[in-house]
Parts: structure tokens; sequence; C-alpha cells
């Protein structure tokens, strides 16, 4: 399990145990409730969120500020742009 410091982040989604489609889901309705400039932190265990959130995140207003894989898990860091 990656070391997560929970406090550093506005928001912390655990989708872990969740398949597709449900981490991308779990990721934008958690941004929809943050306020802008807040820091969201998810972890995901499905391969497709690899490549669903980043692609989600760049056709959005919202900042990909990290993402990493250790042991299976993904983790993103995204900050809430302007809406």
């Amino acid at each position: 399990m990656l070391p997560i410091d929970k406090t550093e982040y506005d928001v912390f989604v655990d989708a872990l145990e969740d398949r597709c489609p449900m981490p991308l889901l779990k990721t934008k309705m958690a941004l929809a409730k943050m306020d802008v400039e807040g820091r969201l932190c998810v972890l995901a265990s499905d391969e497709g969120s690899m490549k669903d959130i980043p692609k989600y995140i760049e056709i959005s207003e919202y900042i990909l500020e990290d993402s990493k894989t250790i042991d299976g898990i993904f983790m993103f860091v995204i900050k809430k742009g302007s809406v």
C-alpha cells in the first residue's frame, strides 16, 4: 500500500475495490463538490484508471499535479482549477 498522508489533501477517494468506470465517476463526483484550488487524492487499482482519469483531466479545467503507480496501485493528485 502507498504511504499516504491524507491530511495533505482536501478530499481523498479510495477506489481500490472499484472497477471501471467507478474510479472515474467517484473522481468526477468528488471534484464537483470541491472548492476551487482544492486538492484531491485518488487511489485506484483498476488498470483502466491509469488511462481514464488523466484523459478526463486533460479535457477539463482540472490539473493533474502527480500520478504514480506502485505495486499495482494508481495514485492521482488533482487540483481543482477555475470552473
